[in-house]
Formats: structure tokens, C-alpha cells, sequence
């Protein structure tokens, strides 16, 4: 009885140390998103998860933005159309923040290819086409802070307390 309480505990303790902290990721509804009207949806679903937005903005980003944010990119034959359609309507920038929000948004997208998107996920509730596949997502923390860093000045970040935290975080 006392091992299996000990071991429950070191579980427990292990889990806790191992608890992500806050990180902020780089989402943005593409042109198609916008045009179809969800950006409201897809910022409520982060919201409804429990991150926060600490920043946003509708912007028409400018072609040279855009080949900087998809500069790992630049060797495969569809950039220059991805830059192209990218820079075709506004899109809108946002800058979500909390535990394991990279992956978790990740996740939350789905596949980059919505038919391999899993109903649910945002690409699987509302795209087909993977060239209008409605939003991007920062693929790892890394990525996250240089995207952040191209799409906002760092005083268009806020940094605030919400006051349903402690009934979203332990």
C-alpha cells in the first residue's frame, strides 16, 4: 500500500516538474479565412481552449514580409505562389500565450492538408485544399519567437493577468 502511495507520488511530482510553461505561438488566418468570415471562429476556439490573445491585427502584408516568414520555404516550386496568394487579401496576425500553446495549436489546426485533418480541428471543421487551408501556425517555439518578432513590434505586445487564470491553470 505505501509503495503504490510512493509511487503515485513520485508520478505526480514528476508530472509537475515536468509542466510546460507559458510560451506564446504566431497564428494568422490567411486570406481565405478572412474572405470566408472566421476569424471570429478560429480566435474563439483559442479562447474557449483558455490561452490569451496578447496581440492582433488585420494587415495586408507586403510580399517582402512574406517571403522572410516562409524563407524555409523559398526552394520548393509552390513559394512564389504561396507568397502570391499570401499577399492577395488581408490576413490576420495574432499572438496567443499559454502552456504548450505551440504544440497545443498545432494540434487545434490540424494537418496542413485538411482532408488529413481530423473533424474537430479548424482545417477539418472548415477547409479541403491545402492552398486554402485557412491558417498558419508556429511549428515550434523557435519559429514561434522569430514569426512574432517579423509580423509585431515588441510594444504591440500586452502583457497582462486574465482573471479566469486560476480556473484554466492549477
Amino acid at each position: 500500500m505505501v509503495a503504490t502511495l510512493l509511487s503515485v507520488f513520485s508520478l505526480f511530482t514528476k508530472d509537475m516538474a515536468a509542466e510546460p510553461k507559458l510560451e506564446r505561438t504566431f497564428i494568422a488566418v490567411k486570406p481565405d479565412g478572412v474572405q470566408r468570415g472566421l476569424v471570429g471562429e478560429i480566435v474563439s476556439r483559442f479562447e474557449k481552449r483558455g490561452y490569451k490573445l496578447v496581440a492582433g491585427k488585420l494587415t495586408w502584408a507586403p510580399e517582402d514580409l512574406l517571403k522572410k516568414h516562409y524563407a524555409d520555404l523559398s526552394s520548393k516550386p509552390f513559394f512564389n505562389g504561396l507568397v502570391k496568394y499570401m499577399a492577395s487579401g488581408p490576413v490576420f496576425a495574432m499572438v496567443w500565450e499559454g502552456k504548450d500553446v505551440v504544440k497545443m495549436g498545432r494540434m487545434m489546426l490540424g494537418a496542413t492538408n485538411p482532408r488529413e485533418s481530423a473533424p474537430g480541428t479548424i482545417r477539418g471543421d472548415f477547409c479541403i485544399d491545402v492552398g486554402r487551408n485557412i491558417c498558419h501556425g508556429s511549428d515550434a517555439v523557435e519559429t514561434a519567437q522569430r514569426e512574432i518578432a517579423l509580423w509585431f513590434k515588441d510594444e504591440e505586445l500586452n502583457d497582462y493577468k486574465v482573471t479566469n487564470e486560476p480556473w484554466i491553470y492549477e
